[in-house]
């Protein structure tokens, strides 16, 4: 399976329900994971916040 964004790029991170709550915006990929079953992963981080967070395709959007 291929990754859909690329180390760099600016995406919009909508939070899952179900997860751990998390603030939606914009967040920069900073590394591309093993997908997970179906979806690829990503390492994201958002210029609001001191740490990153990991991420499933399905949870982020173009910018």
């Amino acid at each position: 399976m291929k990754h859909k964004f690329v180390v760099g790029e600016n995406v919009y991170f909508t939070a899952s329900n179900v997860a751990r709550p998390a603030a939606g915006g914009i967040y920069e990929i900073i590394r591309l994971l093993p997908t997970d079953g179906a979806d690829c992963q990503y390492r994201i981080k958002s210029s609001s916040e001191a740490f990153e967070r990991v991420a499933k395709e399905s949870q982020l959007t173009v910018c």
